[in-house]
């Protein structure tokens, strides 16, 4: 498993951080699961910046997501916010467990993270599960970018009933041009630094001024960067991210199409539970996350799959702490126990020996530690 997402050179005003200098690192919990994966990754994450010599100091945030609208009215409350503007203001970044409702959303748009990384890189470890052949994810590399503050999730809604009593809800929604170009801008940067494709996800049927709008950015876009660029309807382009994904390097999208296609690549991995991001802003605002939800179905069971957060930590540990031999080393742990054929059960295979979530986190820390060292 390989990760290069290059948030650090793709978003204007990324600071250099001194490794002399403890890196904050503020988390929420979250709900659900958030209370069985989050700890382990902070455990892992304090574990590695020991191992390379990196102080950190980690700092709890409090609730997000529905247990914040019942005890505050709020997804993403007052105190949250006070919270990451704080670890923004030192240069750090956050680690957050999974908050529902509004609350990602409207973290994105306070803090203008518009640019969520995705990768998609299939374990080689993981040939043995999944429902795709082998064969068909040799030598997969993708980064999924996403749009992240515009778009149909930060549209005006309204309902209204007419004179006969019909219910009519509408919702409006748009792109600036100056939106599309930051966030092409950034996906070009990436895919400069890797293979040099770039595919843009429109609708021109469904929504042809946006699209017409995407298009023509990224044709200029590209052009100046000297990037190789494809233009995909959404529904082909989640088809062919499953029938051909090698045709992918970096494929950049609108919020929603973003949104899906990314979901939709975890196929690719294996399971949800795989799957993680980081979202992305000026002046080194970073927001670390697994791509899947709180799981309230297996809350408390033990049967939650940790490796999504804990390579979020990775890539924390790559992007924001400027440690991609660190980051290496996790990636590298979690490969190696899941070839020992440990796994959760959303990954087993026949040959697998199933654990749960505190044994899949403590042996990927064990192999972590006893990794080669720096």
């Amino acid at each position: 498993m390989k990760t290069h997402c290059l948030a650090s050179e793709a978003i204007a005003g990324w600071p250099k951080t001194s490794p002399a200098d403890p890196f904050v690192v503020g988390y929420f919990v979250g709900e659900g699961i958030g209370a069985e994966i989050v700890p382990p990754a902070l455990e892992l994450l304090e574990a590695v910046c020991e191992k390379f010599g990196r102080k950190i100091d980690c700092r709890k945030g409090g609730l997000i997501g529905k247990p914040a609208i019942v005890k505050a009215g709020k997804a993403l409350t007052d105190e949250a916010i006070d919270f990451c503007s704080e670890i923004f203001s030192r240069q750090g970044a956050i680690l957050c467990g999974p908050g529902g409702s509004r609350f990602v959303y409207e973290l994105r748009a306070r803090f203008d993270l518009y640019c969520k990384f995705t990768p998609l890189v299939p374990s080689p470890a993981l040939k043995d599960t999944g429902c795709l052949r082998e064969s068909h994810l040799e030598d997969v590399d993708i980064l999924a970018v996403r749009e992240n503050t515009g778009g149909l999730y930060f549209g005006e809604s309204a309902a209204a009933t007419d004179e006969k009593g019909d219910k009519l809800v509408s919702h409006r929604f748009g792109y600036r041009a100056s939106q599309v170009q930051r966030i092409l801008a950034s996906a070009c940067i990436a895919a400069g630094k890797r293979r040099g494709k770039l595919c843009v996800t429109t609708k021109p049927g469904g929504i042809p001024s946006i699209s017409e709008l995407w298009q023509d950015c990224a044709h200029q876009v590209c052009r100046d960067a000297r990037i190789d660029l494809t233009v995909l309807e959404i529904d082909n382009a989640v088809y062919q991210l499953i029938a051909n994904p090698r045709a992918f390097d970096v494929v950049v999208s609108p919020n929603m199409f973003g949104d899906v296609l990314a979901d939709a690549g975890a196929l690719l991995l294996g399971s949800r539970g795989m799957s993680y991001s980081g979202n992305f802003g000026a002046g080194g605002k970073a927001v670390y996350q697994t791509a899947h939800g709180a799981a309230y179905d297996l809350a408390g069971s033990d049967r939650a799959n940790p490796v999504g957060q804990i390579l979020s930590v990775a890539l924390m540990l790559r992007e924001s702490l400027g440690l991609p031999e660190a980051a290496n080393l996790v990636i590298r742990s979690v490969d190696a126990v899941l070839d020992r054929g440990f796994r959760t059960a959303d990954i087993a295979s026949g040959k697998s020996v199933v654990v749960g979530t505190k044994e899949m986190s403590k042996r990927i820390l064990e192999t972590v530690i006893a990794g080669d060292n720096p």
